[in-house]
């Protein structure tokens, strides 16, 4: 019934996140223009850190023969900033909105998907204009972009999940943007976003090198590295196990909100 709902209510959806898009940057001088400068100021951080001190190097790219740390960084920088955006703004989407939840019934997901639909504008932005430097750079990935493209519908799809439940708990217990700012300093760099994963081969235990392995972020920096920076399929096993990390993620995170939602409007 939900998603029937959030279908009759399309235009709702449309005009929250047209809103979210004009509101983004309004009043700054730079404009989106910070959506290009954010992650490169990370990438070159990142860089030093890692490429300098630690001595990181990105692998060459198979077959692309691509070997740049910087575009590596961003292959996998890019989806966690897509993910922390949607995220963060869908925990707090019920209490930014809290007038208009407790005065209009309407479908209480809109408000998160719409912060969805807005971060999935600003990553196709990124994206596209990686994919130009990736392409001047010799990375064969013309062929793979519908790939790259389903694997940015399958994040949005896993960050909406967690959004969702995010969201309702947050109503509910105002801590959780303190918790979720922790979880995700600790998920951030237990992910080979900013190092390439044979920077931990001599560092860890198999034993953490295998729970490592089950963290669901890294296989979608994996499948976007792979599209992106090698400029290959990312395999039908690794595609099917991303569409069900991010139906799994969506299903208990609607559950989840759809069971809380009844009482959004006494607690707000």
């Amino acid at each position: 019934m939900s998603l029937t709902q959030v279908v009759a209510s399309r235009e709702l959806l449309w005009n929250l996140t047209l809103r979210e898009l004009r509101t983004k940057y309004r009043r700054s001088l730079l404009g989106w223009s910070w959506s290009l400068i954010n992650p490169l100021a990370t990438v070159a951080i990142y860089g030093y850190v890692f490429g300098t001190l630690f001595g990181a190097q990105a692998p060459v790219g198979n077959p692309s023969d691509v070997q740049n740390f910087a575009l590596y960084v961003l292959c996998g920088l890019l989806p966690w900033n897509f993910f922390l955006m949607v995220t963060g703004g869908g925990m707090g989407s019920l209490i930014g909105n809290a007038a208009l939840v407790r005065k209009v019934a309407f479908p209480r997901e809109s408000l998160v998907f719409a912060q969805v639909l807005h971060g999935l504008v600003q990553f196709g932005i990124e994206m596209a204009l990686l994919a130009v430097v990736l392409l001047i750079f010799g990375s064969p990935l013309l062929p793979m972009l519908p790939f790259t493209i389903l694997m940015m519908l399958l994040l949005g799809a896993f960050a909406a999940g967690i959004a969702l439940l995010l969201a309702s708990v947050n109503v509910y217990f105002r801590d959780t943007a303190y918790l979720w700012t922790i979880v995700t300093q600790i998920w951030f760099y237990a992910t080979p976003i900013v190092y390439p994963d044979s920077l931990l081969d001599d560092r860890l235990s198999e034993t953490a090198r295998e729970i490592l392995r089950l963290n669901p972020f890294a296989r979608f920096i994996e499948g976007f590295r792979r599209t992106m920076y090698d400029g290959r399929a990312p395999g039908l096993w690794s595609t099917l196990t991303l569409a069900a990390i991010a139906a799994v993620s969506l299903a208990i995170g609607w559950a989840v909100f759809s069971r809380l939602s009844r009482r959004f409007a006494e607690e707000l």
